[in-house]
């Protein structure tokens, strides 16, 4: 009986803690979601207005692993190079702190998964990920169909 009075006053204490923050919590999420939205749309027209025009749709980002490197510098960017904007991971120290396109990279790959990815801008269109990562990981395992999935679905979308 002990253990299930805990529990109980665990949770109604959780429960206080949320109903006290929650006049705080919410607005600083609307908030966020506000500045949000303005910020991607801001994202997307530099890239429309930056990029497209000059013939850069994409932006590829991958590094020197041994696991993707040749994949990639062999099968991938052959593919888009004339309208890619490419990253190298790998040097990534090198890359200026005011980049826009390192920006555009963090911005759109995220924190998960995003090296090797390629991102396809089209205009006035949200933008088509593509994240290799996991599909490599099975490749190091021997299984060699989702990046070639990936590539076809690639493919498609040019």
């Amino acid at each position: 009986m002990p253990k299930q009075n805990q529990r109980l006053s665990r949770k109604i204490g959780n429960a206080l803690v949320l109903v006290i923050l929650l006049p705080f919590i919410l607005p600083l999420a609307l908030l966020a979601l506000v500045l949000y939205v303005p910020h991607r749309l801001a994202l997307y027209v530099l890239v429309w207005i930056l990029w497209l025009p000059r013939g850069k749709n994409v932006l590829l980002v991958y590094s020197d692993s041994p696991i993707w490197h040749e994949y990639m510098v062999t099968q991938v960017m052959p593919l888009v190079e004339d309208q890619a904007i490419v990253l190298n991971w790998s040097e990534r120290s090198k890359w200026p702190w005011w980049s826009f396109p390192a920006y555009v990279f963090h911005r759109f790959a995220g924190d998960r998964e995003f090296n090797p990815v390629l991102v396809l801008f089209r205009p006035f269109q949200r933008a088509k990920v593509f994240r290799f990562w996991s599909a490599f990981k099975q490749w190091k395992r021997g299984d060699r169909e989702r990046v070639e999935q990936l590539r076809q679905e690639l493919l498609s979308a040019l």
